[in-house]
């Protein structure tokens, strides 16, 4: 695929009118700030100023206009996937506005989000490179089931990393391109064409987030962008079937990495699975390094700086999805290898906090993988989401 094949009226109205529309939510606040401000105070929170956390209208804006201008193939391809994003969407926008939408209906949201894509284009996934998995992935409901469920994980592992100006939206934008290149080097030049669509929608709301965190993403555009990312996975893998299912899976390596590593360092403390920490790892990044090295930063760009450390994270599993898409054995092998990376550097970066923390208060040493301490999960944290 050459740069003249790009759709560009799609990617420079895409953008555009996401970008307008990001501008517009902030010179707006006063308006609707009593209903879409993010609050300063919470576990998981590290900004400082209200700031309005409805970042996903923009985006969804971006695409339903950016729909009208594309060729007729793409049209196709994105209508019925725009419509099917619309629960996960609309139930997301809701708690950014209400603050009464449990995680539980969210997440069911998102998964019905992805049955209703199969509903409207027949897709789903068919094989993952697992023979036991594969005999049960013949079997259509089964099929529909488990890709519903495997999208509704990306989307909320995609909403777990939404802590700081630009990192989630930067991670998306990372994972497709990675899935632009996959397609367009399988030959999917229509595939490859929507990824660079998308990514040109939250590219115009990345630039309003980042680094200076004038709007957040929330959790409406939290799970339009992890439900897109997942379901153009679905359709690389279904399209092409020699792409093998573990180069997407690379591809959204990081936000994977963090939500099975988080539901296995709670189960090792003996917490719920799914109850909110400031253990994450980009939380940590921010008291272990951020606030120490960049003290001298506004507070904003302070909170910018954690996510180029964890892009960098997204960017090696990604690479190695490009560079051995139709390689299972290669993939399977930089699946291992991306994961231990990331617990290394969680170690690396939780065991910096920890002597960071007694050298200026002198509290006794604790394991790398200890249970909450006060220091990170009792004492109000504020947070900038992306």
């Amino acid at each position: 695929m050459s740069i003249t094949n790009l759709p560009f009226a799609g990617l420079e109205l895409g953008f555009a009118v996401s970008l307008a529309c990001s501008l517009l939510l902030v010179l707006t606040t006063r308006w609707h700030g009593r209903y879409s401000l993010d609050a300063t105070h919470g576990v998981q929170k590290f900004h400082i100023t209200p700031t309005p956390r409805v970042g996903g209208a923009a985006i969804m804006l971006g695409l339903w206009l950016a729909l009208g201008v594309l060729p007729e193939a793409l049209q196709e391809l994105l209508l019925p996937v725009l419509v099917a994003a619309m629960p996960a969407f609309v139930f997301g926008l809701a708690e950014d506005l209400t603050r009464n939408v449990s995680v539980r209906a969210r997440l069911l949201a998102t998964m019905a989000s992805g049955v209703c894509c199969w509903a409207l284009t027949g897709v789903s996934l068919l094989h993952s490179g697992i023979a036991p998995l594969d005999t049960l992935l013949a079997w259509l409901p089964f099929s529909v089931l488990f890709t519903a469920f495997a999208v509704g994980g990306v989307a909320n592992a995609v909403n777990i990393i939404d802590g700081f100006n630009g990192l989630a939206s930067g991670t998306v934008l990372i994972g497709l391109v990675a899935l632009g290149l996959i397609a367009q080097g399988a030959g999917d030049v229509a595939l490859a064409q929507l990824c660079f669509v998308v990514c040109a929608v939250t590219a115009g709301f990345f630039v309003v987030n980042f680094p200076f965190g004038k709007l957040f993403l929330g959790d409406g555009g939290a799970y339009l962008l992890g439900f897109l990312l997942a379901w153009l996975s679905v359709m690389l893998v279904y399209r092409n079937p020699g792409v093998s299912p573990w180069a997407p899976l690379l591809a959204c390596g990081y936000p994977v990495f963090e939500t099975v590593f988080s539901i296995l360092r709670r189960i090792w403390c003996r917490r719920h699975p799914g109850l909110p920490d400031s253990r994450h790892l980009h939380s940590l990044i921010k008291t272990a390094i951020a606030a120490r090295y960049f003290r001298a930063l506004p507070a904003p760009l302070r909170n910018a700086s954690v996510s180029p450390v964890s892009w960098a994270l997204a960017i090696v599993p990604a690479v190695s999805a490009v560079r051995f898409a139709d390689n299972p054995f290669l993939l399977i092998q930089a699946v291992s290898i991306s994961f231990a990376l990331y617990v290394l550097v969680y170690a690396l970066v939780a065991l910096l906090g920890r002597r960071s923390a007694r050298s200026r208060h002198a509290v006794p040493a604790k394991p790398v993988f200890a249970a909450p301490s006060d220091e990170f999960d009792v004492k109000p944290a504020r947070r900038a989401a992306s």
